[in-house]
């Protein structure tokens, strides 16, 4: 028990990096301890040879050399068609026919010495490597000797594809180039054409078995630990390494909220609290499924068509996670900045202020959208051919495509929209604005829309774009002073004077006055029923000036009413004429 225990921290230790992988005896199961080759390369360097094929033709290769070591008449494999060929592959790899399986690799690059050993080792050296890495299209293979699939151009016309005599099945990166596994189709002399896994691909599975081969762990285990047991076509041994690979990860990650939480949420210094806070529950899930893609791709390794999907998977919610808790940290100290770094953008004159903070808010969703857009495209770079995605979607005029372009177009309108607020500043956080007939504050500019908060705490939430292109009214835009205008009607018969002596007096007695504008009292308008006074006051901002002028409105009224016991009123005057039958 120590000696297991020694070799397992031995592994952990030391053995934390690179993709391991290893292959079955049957469909989608796993090789084990002694059956599994080493990383150590099979055939010397130095004794491969530099040219496979020695020929040129319109539908093969044509090769003046083959490889002598199988005796081709007794060979009884169906490799017309790439199909079929990597059909043998696969399917005698899987049955543990190794040398079977080579028939379908082209050795022309091997030296004509290797022994039979060294040929099922490279086999099973790149099943393993083709069944943990690679997705096969088998649609996208040929039952064709010819290689050729047949497309479809549209409903009316069908025209033959052509023919073809290599077809790529696979890419992997080894050490930042790819190498692409590739089918030929190939003619030795008079003999029929064939189907072979490239000779250059057969050349790379050493370098690529040692990038993507199975871990030490898996080597160090030994044959007696009843491995061969299996559960769904699964080593259960792997079974009880996910659930215990899970634990550790839910373990790591609770902690990690719990450090967040307790310890430094509760610090005296308030923007470690506020960040702990914020970044506890991401900061969990980010941690928790790091550990546990870690553990599973380097340790409990899985294979077959099962793990391309498992493991893709995980790297996906790994980013996705990391992503969140980058986006939520970015949100936490641009929120901080704004909170504790700026004056009140409310107060008089401070328009510094606001410029700030609508800076910070806008420099907020920007860079978040950057992250995001960083994380997605990690995600997506995860699945084979999405490089190809925009050339579909232009390629294609359906409604799918329409729909997502009008929707990207409107998306990415607002986010422009934003950028010009924030360069433009036609309004900032704070400004108090005139939008629609609605009068409040700019509460918020967010990342494509801007909420203004009205007098009677409501909120108005209006696009970004319509924010461009609409006009509005800033009242704060070069200062926050206001000149509000009093309108009342009254008889011609009023003593104008009387009226703007009072005005004068009710507006330096009152303590809201700015006393920036003089006292003015005019009549701006005559109609057939009454004349139109205007008195113009003054406040330093919006508020102060509406108080003010409800406030003026309702002293004028009051003193018109008893001024010459009401003689200044407005009145409706009706002319009666009397009749001829009234007058005899």
């Amino acid at each position: 028990m120590k000696t297991v225990l020694n070799a397992l921290l031995f592994v952990l230790l030391s053995n934390m990096g690179g993709i391991g992988v290893y292959t079955s005896q049957a469909q989608a199961q796993d090789s084990i301890n002694s059956n599994i080759p080493s990383k150590d390369s099979t055939i010397a360097k130095s004794n491969l040879k530099t040219k496979s094929i020695q020929g040129y033709a319109e539908n093969y290769y044509v090769v003046h050399h083959r490889n002598q070591f199988f005796d081709q008449s007794e060979m009884n494999v169906n490799r017309e068609t790439p199909q079929a060929s990597l059909e043998n592959f696969i399917l005698s790899a899987r049955n543990g026919d190794y040398l079977k399986a080579s028939y379908s690799l082209n050795l022309n690059l091997m030296p004509e010495n290797v022994s039979e050993r060294q040929i099922a080792q490279l086999a099973q050296k790149l099943y393993i490597i083709i069944n943990k890495n690679i997705s096969i299209d088998w649609d996208k293979l040929s039952e064709r000797p010819d290689g050729q699939i047949d497309e479809i151009f549209n409903k009316n016309k069908a025209a033959s594809g052509k023919p073809r005599k290599s077809i790529v099945f696979g890419k992997l990166n080894l050490k930042e180039r790819d190498v692409t596994f590739r089918l030929q189709r190939i003619k030795y002399k008079t003999e029929p054409p064939y189907w072979v896994i490239s000779a250059n691909t057969v050349e790379h599975i050493d370098a690529l078995y040692a990038e993507y081969g199975p871990t030490k762990m898996v080597q160090l285990i030994p044959d007696d630990w009843g491995l061969e047991i299996e559960f769904l076509q699964i080593p259960l041994w792997k079974i009880i390494g996910l659930l215990i690979s899970f634990v550790i990860a839910y373990v790591l990650g609770w902690f990690t909220m719990f450090i967040l939480k307790r310890i430094f949420g509760n610090s005296k210094l308030e923007w470690i609290s506020s960040f702990s806070f914020r970044l506890a529950l991401p900061a969990a899930f980010f941690v928790g499924m790091l550990t546990l893609y870690l553990l599973l791709n380097n340790l409990v390794v899985f294979t077959g068509d099962f793990a391309n999907g498992f493991y893709t998977t995980l790297l996906i919610a790994t980013v996705a996670f990391g992503t969140w808790f980058v986006m939520r940290f970015l949100d936490a100290f641009f929120s901080y900045m704004a909170e504790n770094e700026t004056d009140d953008i409310y107060a008089e004159e401070n328009i510094e202020a606001r410029r700030v903070l609508t800076h910070l808010s806008v420099a907020r969703r920007i860079v978040t959208f950057i992250i995001f857009l960083i994380g997605a495209g990690i995600i997506l770079s995860q699945f084979e051919g999405f490089e190809n995605l925009g050339t579909s979607l232009f390629a294609s005029a359906g409604v799918a495509t329409i729909i997502i372009g009008i929707g990207a177009q409107s998306t990415l309108g607002n986010i422009i929209a934003g950028i010009q607020i924030a360069i433009t500043k036609p309004a900032q956080i704070g400004d108090l604005v005139l939008f629609d007939g609605q009068w409040g504050h700019v509460e918020d500019i967010g990342f494509v829309f801007m909420i203004v908060k009205t007098w009677d705490e409501r909120r108005i939430v209006t696009p970004l774009k319509t924010v461009i292109s609409n006009s509005f009214e800033n009242w704060s835009m070069r200062g926050s002073k206001q000149i509000r205008s009093i309108d009342i009607y009254t008889d011609y018969r009023i003593n104008i004077q009387k009226v703007r002596e009072k005005f004068e007096e009710l507006l330096r007695e009152s303590s809201d006055w700015d006393e920036q504008v003089s006292p003015s009292v005019q009549v701006v308008e005559s109609t057939e029923k009454a004349i139109k006074i205007r008195a113009l006051c003054s406040a330093k901002d919006p508020f102060l000036a509406w108080d003010l002028q409800c406030e003026l409105r309702e002293k004028l009224i009051h003193y018109i009413c008893e001024l010459e016991a009401g003689l200044g009123l407005s009145k409706t005057r009706i002319a009666v004429e009397s009749s001829d039958k009234s007058d005899r």
